[in-house]
């Protein structure tokens, strides 16, 4: 059956090419400038900051425009402090237990992380996002979601840049398996962690690893 939608007009702002590169160039630097950070500062982040975040997160676009994303945002200590209980619980295996093959460790060694996560606690804020499944309907009937992961990846790209763009930072934590956060944070079963970030101001003294980027020449094949 065919359906209507109502659609609307939609403008861009019409740029000069030399003013549209301009703004290219300058995102480019800033985004460029955006690393991801382990070593936190406790100072308080406004809760408007994060909701801000989470606002731009939601115009990504997404698989039958279903949206397939929920953020649960936590500042609540106790709730932080079970999350980092159970986080180093699960990377404890990985790291230590056996559960990484050596290539994986192999390949960490350079960024120096271990089991222990302690920026789960000082970070400010920690903010869950979780991949929708499925979704429901009134009668709690199944509602298939089109391309959840691709539109919730897409979603947590844009979360990132809008946190680089007022100044903080942020880690894509995974510990693997994640199903404890599902437990903790009581999510219904249609929802699947996606990424843990951890989200505050960079430690006065904090450092990142001397990394570098693939060129352009690197990742980009032209076919003009």
């Amino acid at each position: 059956m065919t359906r209507e939608y109502r659609h609307v007009p939609y403008q861009v702002e019409r740029l000069s090419e030399a003013e549209s590169l301009a703004r290219g160039r300058d995102f480019f630097a800033e985004m460029d400038r955006r690393r991801s950070v382990r070593f936190f500062s406790d100072r308080p982040v406004p809760r408007e900051a994060i909701e801000l975040a989470i606002r731009t997160a939601s115009t990504a676009p997404s698989g039958a425009h279903r949206q397939p994303w929920t953020f649960v945002a936590i500042a609540d200590p106790e709730i932080k402090r079970e999350i980092r209980s159970a986080a180093e619980a699960e990377e404890y295996e990985s790291y230590v237990g056996g559960r990484m093959p050596p290539e994986w460790l192999e390949a960490l060694a350079p960024i120096g992380t271990s089991w222990e996560k302690p920026f789960l606690e000082t970070a400010p804020w920690l903010v869950v996002v979780f991949e929708e499944l499925f979704g429901r309907l009134p009668d709690g009937t199944k509602r298939k979601n089109y391309y959840p992961k691709e539109s919730v990846g897409i979603a947590c790209g844009l979360f990132i840049a809008a946190l680089h763009r007022m100044g903080l930072s942020t880690l894509t934590h995974t510990p693997s398996p994640m199903a404890f956060l599902s437990r903790i944070l009581d999510r219904p079963s249609n929802e699947k962690p996606f990424i843990l970030f951890p989200v505050g101001y960079p430690a006065p003294d904090a450092t990142v690893p001397d990394l570098r980027r693939k060129g352009l020449d690197e990742m980009a094949i032209w076919r003009e």
